[in-house]
């Protein structure tokens, strides 16, 4: 089972430099209205065929997110089914992250 990391904590990972990669799983006109900035879309009904799209190595994080965090979590434990080491889900997606980091990101 996927483990979650909540905002603050990516928030601080990312500002610390850590390799992160950032995988948005919501539709893309989701992703239009608000994105966390470098993320990769692949919507969640696409990643079983995308997957391999996915730029990730030993170094590098996956953190997956969402709207409220349930797509992402199903998304995260897809990937460490398919071989994924470093995978976590942001707890309480994009909603979260607008709330508890950037108040100035659109919420919906």
């Amino acid at each position: 089972m996927a483990s979650e990391i909540s905002c603050r904590d990516l928030a601080a990972r990312i500002a610390a430099g850590e390799p992160i990669h950032l995988l948005d799983v919501r539709q893309p006109d989701e992703h239009a209205f608000a994105a966390l900035p470098a993320s990769q879309l692949i919507p969640l009904n696409e990643l079983p065929l995308r997957f391999a799209e996915i730029a990730a190595g030993e170094d590098r994080t996956v953190v997956v997110y969402c709207h409220h965090g349930v797509r992402s979590l199903m998304a995260a434990n897809f990937l460490l089914s398919k071989g994924f080491s470093s995978v976590l889900s942001l707890a309480g997606g994009i909603d979260a992250w607008s709330r508890k980091v950037d108040p100035a990101m659109p919420r919906y």
